[in-house]
């Protein structure tokens, strides 16, 4: 991990463990035109790359598998801790949107983790599958269309389309791009997946009772997916929400989301009857839209918030707590609105 992007990580997870939620999270800070967004600080493609080989070879229970090519040509990488396949298996996405690496900063981060002790005899009974970076060209600007609007600066811009320009997020039908393509083949089809969590960002602006969220989830809403699979995608999604309420720096609400199953969190879920969970974090690395941008002092926040969700699944769904989980909570969780101010 980059010691600016991990100093940053750790001083704001220091700072949040005894910050009330309307500090950490309602405050911002907001990008207001005049800050410098660097991106330098976030992982490129290729140290996401080196990252991924050097946990490979230092973690015995780690395997590392190429799934594909972007547009551009970079392998896809899919991170496995995979030791009995009759166990319950959860799969972790991230950046399907280009723009949005604060979940794949904190995916990455929970990787080393699984290498240390604090995870040890987890993963005997459940297999973890993390896809990072799925959108690869997107990450790295190297796309066929301007991005001159864009906000960030440093190496490089971020966005949230492919190279040719298409939304990955609205190809699990079709499947034409070859990401969404090497997901479906390589993933979905080849792995018996019980869970999956599809990590984004979302605006700035969403709030709760006028307070900013830190983040806002969904299980599958298509009239197509099996009552069974909405049940336990709303249990996964109770698993977060405890999670994360329970920190004093969340605050998460309900994310309005339509039922399209060109959606990977609804199409996935009638396709292969998989539980599936929406989770977008507030704010997104670059945009065209500066109301959309975060600044980066609240890098921090996030990226623990990312860790803490995958570390309190994987846990849940290894000691199978997930199955009992009281699910009550989606009544009353109020759909997220915007801001107005006074």
């Amino acid at each position: 991990m980059k010691k600016s992007l991990l100093a940053l990580s750790m001083a704001g997870a220091m700072m949040l463990s005894v910050t009330p939620v309307v500090d950490a999270v309602g405050n911002g800070p907001n990008y207001g035109g005049n800050e410098t967004v660097n991106t330098s600080i976030l992982h490129t493609y290729d140290e996401l790359s080196d990252f991924l080989q050097k946990e490979h070879a230092k973690q015995q229970d780690m395997e590392l598998e190429v799934i594909g090519q972007t547009v551009k040509g970079r392998d896809l990488y899919l991170v496995k801790y995979m030791k009995n396949r009759d166990n319950p298996t959860i799969l972790f996405l991230t950046q399907q949107h280009g723009n949005e690496q604060l979940t794949t900063e904190g995916a990455l981060e929970f990787v080393k983790h699984l290498g240390t002790g604090k995870m040890k005899g987890v993963t005997d009974d459940v297999n973890i599958l993390i896809v990072p970076m799925l959108n690869a060209d997107g990450a790295m600007g190297d796309v066929d269309f301007s991005l001159d609007d864009y906000v960030a600066s440093g190496d490089r811009n971020l966005t949230r389309y492919n190279a040719l320009g298409i939304d990955l997020n609205r190809d699990h039908i079709t499947k034409i791009q070859p990401e969404t393509k090497a997901l479906h083949d390589n993933v979905m089809r080849k792995y018996d997946i019980d869970y999956m969590i599809d990590l984004h960002h979302q605006g700035t602006q969403s709030a709760i009772d006028n307070e900013y969220v830190s983040g806002s989830i969904l299980y599958p809403t298509t009239p197509n997916v099996d009552e069974d699979v909405v049940l336990k995608s709303k249990q996964l999604g109770a698993v977060v929400y405890d999670a994360i309420e329970a920190k004093g720096w969340g605050h998460l609400g309900k994310y309005n989301g339509g039922s399209a199953e060109t959606i990977s969190r609804n199409g996935i879920a009638v396709e292969y009857g998989i539980s599936t969970l929406l989770f977008e974090m507030r704010g997104m690395s670059d945009h065209f839209y500066e109301s959309y941008v975060l600044g980066q002092k609240s890098n921090g926040y996030l990226i623990k918030q990312t860790i803490t969700t995958l570390d309190a699944t994987v846990r849940a769904i290894a000691d199978r707590s997930i199955e009992t989980k009281d699910v009550s909570f989606w009544d009353t969780l109020p759909f997220q609105t915007n801001r107005t101010t006074e």
